[in-house]
């Protein structure tokens, strides 16, 4: 029997054909044997109300809790919207950030974005970055993955066919995986 490390990840995007999500779908693809990777689905869950805190949270809020909860770790892929996050994946955040207990608190994170732009995402990144260290969440710090110019380097069937790219989503997820089992080595595999 292997032990898996359990990694959930967040698409700041919701469109159908996001370059984000295809990105979410390469690092499930070069993910090794023993380390799974599940996409979350945010997409149903309701704007933030402060007055549906705690017991009266949305069953999808509170499912998207639990999944974080059981994960080892968490791998964000976003696009920038006007220079930060999409309100989507804020959205997300705030609501999980209110859960008790609170289900980022202590976990290993990667960050990874793509975007038409020049910049690749990268102002979204550092927003993000900022938002998490709030929740107490431990960032990968190398290697940075920007994909700028996506539009070019994803083919029509949202392939990525970018070598370089591949490349460093591959080395992306190998350091969050030793960054989980460096932070909590008896408590980070799954049988």
């Amino acid at each position: 029997m292997s032990n898996k490390t359990r990694i959930v990840a967040f698409s700041g995007s919701l469109r159908k054909d996001s370059y984000n999500t295809a990105a979410i779908r390469v690092a499930m693809e070069m993910a090794p044997e023993n380390c799974d990777i599940e996409l979350l689905d945010i997409g149903t869950l309701p704007l933030y109300n402060q007055e549906l805190d705690g017991d009266k949270a949305p069953q999808a809020v509170l499912q998207l809790a639990e999944k974080v909860m059981a994960a080892d770790a968490i791998l964000f892929s976003t696009p920038e919207y006007n220079y930060s996050v999409p309100g989507v994946l804020k959205n997300a955040i705030d609501w999980l950030s209110r859960q008790k207990p609170q289900p980022f608190a202590g976990k290993p994170a990667a960050i990874m974005s793509s975007s038409i732009s020049l910049f690749g995402g990268a102002r979204a990144q550092y927003h993000l970055r900022q938002i998490m260290v709030s929740l107490d969440v431990h960032f990968v710090n190398k290697p940075e993955v920007m994909i700028a110019g996506a539009h070019d380097k994803f083919d029509d069937q949202g392939r990525l066919a970018d070598p370089t790219s591949r490349d460093f989503i591959g080395k992306l997820i190998t350091s969050l995986i030793t960054l989980t089992h460096t932070l909590k080595p008896s408590e980070t595999t799954h049988e």
